[in-house]
C-alpha cells in the first residue's frame, strides 16, 4: 500500500481539501512543493490570509524527511524563506501604492477589522512585529501591507522581514523535518500534529486579547475612581464657609 494511503484526511478539520497537505501530496505529487512555495509567497504577500502556511511549512519538512517529496533539505528551507520574503515585499508595495484604499473599502476578504488589528499589533511591537506577526495568522498576511501603508523605512521594513521570514519559514520546517526523522509514525498522526500547530500560531492572539481585556479593566476602574471622586467633591460640603 503506497505511503499516503495511511494518511488522515487533514481537512475535514481545518477546511476545505485544498488546505490539507496530503491531500496536494496525493493530487499533484511532485509539484506538491512547488505549490507549497506558491502558498506561502501568496499568505505573505498578495492579501489572502486564510491560507495553510504553518501546516504547510511543517508538512513539507515531514514529507523530505519521510521520503515522500524528493527535494534537498537545503534548496526546500532556501526557497521557502526566499518566498516568505519576496511575498512580504510584494505585501509591503502593495501597501505603499494601494493600502489606503484597500482600507477604505472593507471588502468581504480585506477587512477594516483587520488591518487594525495589524495596526494595534505594530504599534504595540514595533520592529519585532515583522517577526512576531509571522507567527500569528492573519496578523502576517496584513502586517506587510500596514508597514507599506505608514510608509516604513525600506531597509528597515527589508531587514526585520528577512528576520523573520528565517525564522518561521525556516524554524517550522526543520520543526517538521526533525520530528519526522526521530518520530517517522507522526506521518500517520498528521492532523494531529497540524491542529497542535495551529493551536500553537493562535497563542499570541489569545495573549494579545487578554491584555487588552485587562488594560480595558484598569483604563474603566481608573475611569470609575475618577469620577467617583469627582462626584464625591460635588456633593461634599461647603468649605467656602
Amino acid at each position: 500500500m503506497h505511503a499516503l494511503a495511511a494518511l488522515p484526511a487533514v481537512a475535514p478539520a481545518l477546511g476545505p481539501q485544498w488546505m490539507d497537505p496530503t491531500y496536494l501530496l496525493e493530487q499533484y505529487g511532485g509539484a506538491f512543493f512547488w505549490i507549497a512555495v506558491a502558498i506561502v509567497f501568496i499568505e505573505c504577500g498578495l492579501l489572502f490570509p486564510i491560507l495553510p502556511g504553518d501546516s504547510l511549512l511543517f508538512a513539507v519538512g515531514l514529507f523530505v524527511a519521510t521520503g515522500q517529496v524528493h527535494v534537498n533539505l537545503a534548496v526546500a528551507v532556501l526557497a521557502l524563506c526566499a518566498a516568505a520574503f519576496l511575498g512580504n515585499v510584494v505585501g509591503y508595495e502593495i501597501g505603499r501604492a494601494i493600502g489606503t484604499p484597500l482600507y477604505a473599502r472593507d471588502g468581504r476578504v480585506l477587512k477594516k477589522k483587520y488591518f487594525d488589528q495589524t495596526t494595534a499589533f505594530f504599534d504595540q511591537h514595533g520592529n519585532k512585529a515583522l517577526v512576531i506577526g509571522r507567527f500569528v495568522p492573519i496578523v502576517r498576511t496584513f502586517i506587510t501591507v500596514v508597514a507599506g501603508v505608514s510608509r516604513m523605512e525600506r531597509r528597515r521594513f527589508f531587514t526585520w522581514s528577512a528576520v523573520g521570514a528565517v525564522l518561521w519559514a525556516a524554524g517550522i520546517t526543520l520543526l517538521g523535518y526533525f520530528l519526522g526523522q526521530a518520530f517517522p509514525w507522526i506521518t500517520d498522526k498528521l492532523e494531529v500534529a497540524i491542529l497542535l500547530i495551529v493551536a500553537v500560531s493562535l497563542v499570541p492572539m489569545v495573549i494579545e486579547f487578554v491584555q487588552h481585556r485587562q488594560r480595558a479593566k484598569a483604563v474603566a476602574a481608573e475611569v470609575g475612581e475618577a469620577a467617583s471622586d469627582i462626584a464625591e467633591s460635588a456633593t461634599g460640603p461647603d468649605r467656602s464657609s
